[in-house]
Protein backbone atom coordinates (compact mmCIF):
# COMPACT_ATOMS: atom_id res chain seq x y z
CA UNK A 1 0.00 0.00 0.00
CA UNK A 2 2.64 2.41 0.89
CA UNK A 3 4.47 1.47 -2.69
CA UNK A 4 0.95 2.27 -4.30
CA UNK A 5 0.74 5.78 -2.35
CA UNK A 6 4.40 6.36 -3.05
CA UNK A 7 3.37 6.05 -7.08
CA UNK A 8 0.45 7.83 -7.02
CA UNK A 9 2.39 11.09 -5.81
CA UNK A 10 4.78 10.73 -7.99
CA UNK A 11 2.49 10.50 -11.17
CA UNK A 12 0.59 13.57 -9.79
CA UNK A 13 3.90 15.57 -9.23
CA UNK A 14 4.77 14.46 -13.26
CA UNK A 15 1.54 15.96 -14.11
CA UNK A 16 1.80 18.73 -12.23
CA UNK A 17 5.38 19.54 -14.03
CA UNK A 18 4.07 18.94 -17.48
CA UNK A 19 0.96 21.25 -16.51
CA UNK A 20 3.43 23.96 -15.89
CA UNK A 21 5.72 23.28 -18.94
CA UNK A 22 2.45 23.87 -21.29
CA UNK A 23 1.03 26.66 -19.51
CA UNK A 24 4.88 28.81 -19.40
CA UNK A 25 4.58 27.86 -22.88
CA UNK A 26 1.22 29.03 -23.75
CA UNK A 27 1.34 31.97 -21.60
CA UNK A 28 -0.33 35.13 -23.44
CA UNK A 29 1.64 38.16 -23.17
CA UNK A 30 0.72 41.27 -21.22
CA UNK A 31 1.60 44.55 -19.80
CA UNK A 32 3.69 43.42 -16.65
CA UNK A 33 4.19 47.03 -15.40
CA UNK A 34 0.00 47.64 -16.40
CA UNK A 35 -1.53 44.07 -16.35
CA UNK A 36 -5.20 43.21 -16.35
CA UNK A 37 -6.81 43.20 -13.21
CA UNK A 38 -9.70 42.82 -10.69
CA UNK A 39 -10.11 45.07 -7.73
CA UNK A 40 -12.80 45.04 -5.54
CA UNK A 41 -14.41 48.45 -4.77
CA UNK A 42 -16.94 50.36 -2.98
CA UNK A 43 -18.45 54.03 -3.29
CA UNK A 44 -21.10 56.37 -1.77
CA UNK A 45 -24.13 56.65 -2.82
CA UNK A 46 -26.22 59.35 -0.69
CA UNK A 47 -23.99 58.22 2.10
CA UNK A 48 -24.49 54.38 1.47
CA UNK A 49 -21.88 51.86 0.89
CA UNK A 50 -22.41 50.68 -2.80
CA UNK A 51 -20.01 47.04 -3.44
CA UNK A 52 -18.79 46.52 -6.69
CA UNK A 53 -15.57 45.12 -8.85
CA UNK A 54 -13.57 46.76 -11.47
CA UNK A 55 -12.30 45.27 -14.37
CA UNK A 56 -9.37 46.80 -15.59
CA UNK A 57 -8.15 46.06 -18.65
CA UNK A 58 -4.02 45.81 -20.30
CA UNK A 59 -2.08 48.58 -20.68
CA UNK A 60 -1.61 52.13 -18.66
CA UNK A 61 -4.60 53.44 -20.67
CA UNK A 62 -6.85 55.34 -19.99
CA UNK A 63 -9.15 53.22 -20.86
CA UNK A 64 -12.93 53.52 -22.12
CA UNK A 65 -14.94 52.15 -19.47
CA UNK A 66 -18.08 50.83 -19.43
CA UNK A 67 -20.69 50.53 -16.22
CA UNK A 68 -22.40 47.06 -16.53
CA UNK A 69 -25.76 47.04 -14.61
CA UNK A 70 -27.34 44.06 -13.41
CA UNK A 71 -31.69 43.30 -13.22
CA UNK A 72 -34.32 42.74 -10.93
CA UNK A 73 -32.87 41.83 -8.80
CA UNK A 74 -29.37 40.92 -10.30
CA UNK A 75 -29.43 36.58 -10.85
CA UNK A 76 -27.96 37.41 -14.44
CA UNK A 77 -24.94 39.39 -13.92
CA UNK A 78 -23.56 39.06 -17.46
CA UNK A 79 -20.07 38.53 -16.11
CA UNK A 80 -19.04 36.74 -19.67
CA UNK A 81 -19.81 39.93 -20.95
CA UNK A 82 -17.66 42.08 -18.66
CA UNK A 83 -14.55 39.71 -19.47
CA UNK A 84 -14.88 40.03 -23.08
CA UNK A 85 -15.36 44.25 -22.79
CA UNK A 86 -11.79 43.62 -20.90
CA UNK A 87 -10.43 41.97 -23.25
CA UNK A 88 -11.45 44.38 -26.31
CA UNK A 89 -9.79 47.07 -24.13
CA UNK A 90 -12.86 48.44 -21.58
CA UNK A 91 -12.44 48.83 -17.98
CA UNK A 92 -15.75 47.64 -16.61
CA UNK A 93 -17.31 48.61 -13.60
CA UNK A 94 -19.97 46.13 -11.85
CA UNK A 95 -21.69 47.16 -8.70
CA UNK A 96 -24.63 45.87 -6.46
CA UNK A 97 -27.15 49.34 -6.27
CA UNK A 98 -28.22 50.23 -2.87
CA UNK A 99 -30.31 47.50 -0.75
CA UNK A 100 -29.04 45.19 -3.37
CA UNK A 101 -27.08 41.56 -2.77
CA UNK A 102 -25.69 43.75 0.83
CA UNK A 103 -24.48 46.82 -0.71
CA UNK A 104 -25.87 49.43 2.40
CA UNK A 105 -29.05 51.51 2.53
CA UNK A 106 -32.80 50.64 1.04
CA UNK A 107 -33.70 49.15 -2.39
CA UNK A 108 -35.80 51.41 -4.74
CA UNK A 109 -35.74 51.56 -8.46
CA UNK A 110 -35.39 55.53 -8.28
CA UNK A 111 -32.13 55.02 -6.02
CA UNK A 112 -31.18 52.42 -9.02
CA UNK A 113 -30.90 55.67 -11.19
CA UNK A 114 -29.19 57.39 -8.97
CA UNK A 115 -27.14 54.98 -8.15
CA UNK A 116 -25.70 54.83 -11.73
CA UNK A 117 -25.24 58.58 -11.66
CA UNK A 118 -23.23 57.97 -8.43
CA UNK A 119 -21.27 55.26 -10.20
CA UNK A 120 -20.51 57.66 -12.93
CA UNK A 121 -19.27 60.72 -10.43
CA UNK A 122 -16.67 57.69 -8.79
CA UNK A 123 -15.29 56.57 -11.74
CA UNK A 124 -14.67 60.13 -13.12
CA UNK A 125 -13.18 61.13 -9.32
CA UNK A 126 -11.17 57.90 -9.58
CA UNK A 127 -10.03 58.01 -13.18
CA UNK A 128 -5.99 57.48 -12.69
CA UNK A 129 -6.58 55.30 -9.70
CA UNK A 130 -8.50 52.47 -12.50
CA UNK A 131 -6.66 53.73 -15.45
CA UNK A 132 -9.65 54.82 -16.50
CA UNK A 133 -10.82 57.30 -19.57
CA UNK A 134 -13.24 60.27 -17.48
CA UNK A 135 -14.47 60.97 -21.92
CA UNK A 136 -15.26 57.80 -22.25
CA UNK A 137 -17.91 56.29 -20.26
CA UNK A 138 -20.46 54.07 -21.71
CA UNK A 139 -24.17 52.49 -19.70
CA UNK A 140 -24.70 48.51 -20.38
CA UNK A 141 -27.53 47.78 -18.94
CA UNK A 142 -29.73 44.31 -18.90
CA UNK A 143 -33.45 44.42 -18.28
CA UNK A 144 -34.13 46.68 -15.55
CA UNK A 145 -30.08 47.67 -15.83
CA UNK A 146 -31.05 48.27 -19.35
CA UNK A 147 -34.09 50.86 -17.79
CA UNK A 148 -31.30 52.58 -15.51
CA UNK A 149 -28.89 52.82 -17.98
CA UNK A 150 -31.96 54.49 -20.35
CA UNK A 151 -33.06 56.64 -17.48
CA UNK A 152 -29.49 57.75 -16.12
CA UNK A 153 -27.95 58.32 -19.61
CA UNK A 154 -30.69 60.46 -20.44
CA UNK A 155 -29.87 62.61 -17.24
CA UNK A 156 -25.97 62.76 -18.55
CA UNK A 157 -25.24 64.31 -21.86
CA UNK A 158 -21.83 63.51 -21.53
CA UNK A 159 -22.52 59.79 -21.76
CA UNK A 160 -22.16 59.22 -26.05
CA UNK A 161 -23.20 55.39 -25.82
CA UNK A 162 -25.84 53.92 -23.97
CA UNK A 163 -27.24 50.24 -24.41
CA UNK A 164 -30.11 48.10 -22.77
CA UNK A 165 -30.33 44.64 -23.37
CA UNK A 166 -33.73 42.82 -22.92
CA UNK A 167 -34.38 46.56 -21.02
CA UNK A 168 -37.39 47.28 -19.19
CA UNK A 169 -39.76 49.71 -19.65
CA UNK A 170 -41.24 50.41 -15.89
CA UNK A 171 -43.47 52.87 -17.44
CA UNK A 172 -44.96 49.94 -19.42
CA UNK A 173 -44.87 47.72 -16.82
CA UNK A 174 -46.50 50.07 -13.80
CA UNK A 175 -49.68 50.47 -16.38
CA UNK A 176 -50.15 46.35 -16.98
CA UNK A 177 -50.06 45.84 -13.31
CA UNK A 178 -52.15 49.19 -12.31
CA UNK A 179 -54.52 47.28 -14.80
CA UNK A 180 -54.30 43.55 -13.88
CA UNK A 181 -55.12 42.66 -10.14
CA UNK A 182 -53.92 38.93 -10.89
CA UNK A 183 -50.27 40.41 -12.06
CA UNK A 184 -49.89 42.77 -9.65
CA UNK A 185 -50.54 40.32 -6.75
CA UNK A 186 -47.84 38.31 -8.77
CA UNK A 187 -45.15 40.87 -8.67
CA UNK A 188 -45.81 41.79 -5.15
CA UNK A 189 -45.77 37.87 -4.07
CA UNK A 190 -42.08 37.83 -6.32
CA UNK A 191 -41.19 41.30 -4.39
CA UNK A 192 -41.94 39.68 -1.02
CA UNK A 193 -39.25 36.97 -2.25
CA UNK A 194 -36.30 38.56 -2.97
CA UNK A 195 -34.26 38.25 0.44
CA UNK A 196 -31.60 40.22 -1.55
CA UNK A 197 -32.96 43.39 -1.63
CA UNK A 198 -33.20 44.74 1.50
CA UNK A 199 -36.11 47.30 3.46
CA UNK A 200 -38.34 46.60 0.71
CA UNK A 201 -41.14 44.54 0.05
CA UNK A 202 -43.39 43.32 -3.07
CA UNK A 203 -46.43 46.02 -2.38
CA UNK A 204 -44.11 48.79 -1.67
CA UNK A 205 -42.09 48.45 -5.49
CA UNK A 206 -45.64 48.08 -6.82
CA UNK A 207 -46.79 51.37 -5.73
CA UNK A 208 -43.49 52.82 -6.50
CA UNK A 209 -43.83 51.85 -10.21
CA UNK A 210 -47.34 52.96 -10.27
CA UNK A 211 -46.62 56.18 -8.86
CA UNK A 212 -44.62 57.30 -11.48
CA UNK A 213 -45.50 55.42 -14.46
CA UNK A 214 -45.28 58.28 -16.34
CA UNK A 215 -41.37 59.30 -15.02
CA UNK A 216 -40.58 55.81 -15.46
CA UNK A 217 -41.63 55.59 -19.37
CA UNK A 218 -38.34 55.02 -21.50
CA UNK A 219 -40.14 55.57 -24.48
CA UNK A 220 -39.93 59.49 -23.25
CA UNK A 221 -36.14 59.38 -22.71
CA UNK A 222 -35.51 59.27 -26.44
CA UNK A 223 -35.22 62.81 -27.46
CA UNK A 224 -32.69 63.02 -24.32
CA UNK A 225 -30.30 60.96 -26.64
CA UNK A 226 -29.61 63.12 -30.23
CA UNK A 227 -26.10 62.74 -31.25
CA UNK A 228 -25.23 60.01 -29.16
CA UNK A 229 -25.51 56.04 -29.82
CA UNK A 230 -28.13 53.86 -28.17
CA UNK A 231 -28.15 50.25 -28.48
CA UNK A 232 -31.29 47.98 -27.81
CA UNK A 233 -31.27 44.44 -27.78
CA UNK A 234 -34.38 42.03 -27.86
CA UNK A 235 -34.64 38.12 -27.09
CA UNK A 236 -37.18 36.36 -29.43
CA UNK A 237 -38.63 34.06 -26.27
CA UNK A 238 -38.12 36.58 -23.84
CA UNK A 239 -41.04 36.03 -21.44
CA UNK A 240 -39.95 38.70 -18.81
CA UNK A 241 -39.44 41.44 -20.73
CA UNK A 242 -41.43 40.54 -24.26
CA UNK A 243 -40.05 41.56 -27.95
CA UNK A 244 -43.19 42.77 -29.21
CA UNK A 245 -44.68 44.72 -25.89
CA UNK A 246 -42.07 46.08 -25.03
CA UNK A 247 -38.46 45.98 -26.75
CA UNK A 248 -39.75 46.36 -30.16
CA UNK A 249 -41.40 49.57 -29.27
CA UNK A 250 -38.31 51.11 -27.70
CA UNK A 251 -36.31 50.31 -31.16
CA UNK A 252 -38.91 51.84 -32.88
CA UNK A 253 -39.15 54.68 -30.86
CA UNK A 254 -35.17 55.63 -30.65
CA UNK A 255 -35.04 55.23 -34.04
CA UNK A 256 -37.66 57.32 -35.64
CA UNK A 257 -36.47 60.14 -32.74
CA UNK A 258 -34.22 62.95 -35.34
CA UNK A 259 -30.94 62.66 -34.13
CA UNK A 260 -30.56 59.81 -32.36
CA UNK A 261 -27.83 56.92 -33.29
CA UNK A 262 -30.10 53.94 -33.13
CA UNK A 263 -29.04 50.14 -33.36
CA UNK A 264 -31.61 47.63 -32.45
CA UNK A 265 -30.83 43.50 -32.33
CA UNK A 266 -33.00 41.19 -32.09
CA UNK A 267 -31.64 37.82 -31.04
CA UNK A 268 -33.07 34.18 -30.56
CA UNK A 269 -32.96 33.81 -26.89
CA UNK A 270 -34.69 34.36 -23.76
CA UNK A 271 -34.29 37.02 -20.73
CA UNK A 272 -30.86 35.79 -19.99
CA UNK A 273 -29.85 35.32 -23.55
CA UNK A 274 -29.21 31.95 -22.26
CA UNK A 275 -28.40 30.09 -25.97
CA UNK A 276 -27.04 33.18 -27.94
CA UNK A 277 -24.45 34.54 -25.14
CA UNK A 278 -21.54 34.57 -27.70
CA UNK A 279 -24.04 36.10 -30.21
CA UNK A 280 -24.69 38.84 -27.46
CA UNK A 281 -20.96 39.69 -26.44
CA UNK A 282 -20.39 40.29 -30.84
CA UNK A 283 -23.25 42.39 -30.42
CA UNK A 284 -22.42 44.72 -27.51
CA UNK A 285 -18.42 44.34 -28.94
CA UNK A 286 -19.20 45.75 -32.31
CA UNK A 287 -21.14 48.08 -31.02
CA UNK A 288 -18.69 49.45 -28.79
CA UNK A 289 -16.22 49.93 -31.11
CA UNK A 290 -17.85 53.42 -31.92
CA UNK A 291 -17.59 54.37 -28.41
CA UNK A 292 -13.43 54.18 -28.16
Amino acid sequence: MKNLILIAAALTLMSGCTSLNEATETSPTYDTEYPPALNELNFQSDGKRLNGLMYIADGPGPHPTALLLHGFPGNEKNLDLAQALRADGFNVLFFHYRGAWGSEGTFSFTHVIEDVAAATDFLRANAETYRTNPDKLILIGHSMGGFAALAAGAKDETIACTAGLAPANFGVVANVLAADPDRKAGFIAYGDSLQMLADTDGATLVSELIDNSEAFDALSYAPSFANRSVLIVGADKDEAVPLDAIVRPLIETYKSEPGVETTGVVLSGDHSFSWSRDALIDTVLGWTDGCR
